[in-house]
């Protein structure tokens, strides 16, 4: 029998994969759906310097240690890789490269002790920093299509994120607990 964790992964892999089979079967029918990406990637491109400073004056305010202690240009750096693989998994419309980074991600960051908690708040920040440059800058015909490939875009990295997480969690060996002076004083 299999773990309860490695059943919900399943599931969940397979819903993902159902998704992008739907998915690819209507690229080839859907010519307009390539322009709303390019449309959607130019706009990100432009808009790359304000993001990211909203993304990396978010993550300032959160206090979060390990985000403090690298510092203002690592943090920087990081956001700007998150930024360029969000932007080349819309023009490729291919999620492969940010679930792989974020992958990668979950790996180097739960190695260095942060909790999934702190890692989940960059990918958050980053998506409500472009939610409100689009509220912002664009027309409201777009919101919905440029939400719409934002999100899911950010949404498998920050599943995939998880799933890593919760993967390496359940590997990671916790050491023993020594209750015993918990209950020091008390017989049974």
């Amino acid at each position: 029998m299999e773990p309860a964790s490695l059943v919900m992964e399943q599931k969940m892999l397979r819903g993902i994969k159902r998704r992008a089979e739907k998915l690819a079967s209507r690229r080839n029918t859907a010519g307009g759906d390539r322009a709303m990406t390019t449309e959607t990637t130019d706009f990100l491109t432009r808009e790359r310097a304000a993001i990211v400073d909203a993304t990396a004056a978010a993550l300032a305010q959160t206090h979060e240690r390990h985000y403090e202690a690298a510092g203002a240009a690592e943090v920087r750096r990081r956001l700007d890789v998150l930024y360029d693989r969000l932007l080349e998994s819309l023009a490729e419309r291919d999620v492969g490269p940010i679930v792989a980074y974020a992958q990668q991600i979950a790996a180097e960051r739960f190695a260095g002790g942060y909790d999934l908690a702190e890692v989940q708040t960059a990918f958050n920040a980053l998506e409500a920093a472009v939610w409100t440059a689009v509220f912002t800058t664009l027309e409201p015909t777009a919101f919905a299509r440029t939400l719409g490939l934002v999100s899911t875009v950010l949404g498998a990295a920050k599943d995939a994120l998880a799933r890593e997480y919760v993967s390496l969690v359940t590997n990671a060996h916790a050491p023993s607990l020594d209750l015993r002076a918990l209950f020091a004083g008390i017989s049974v």
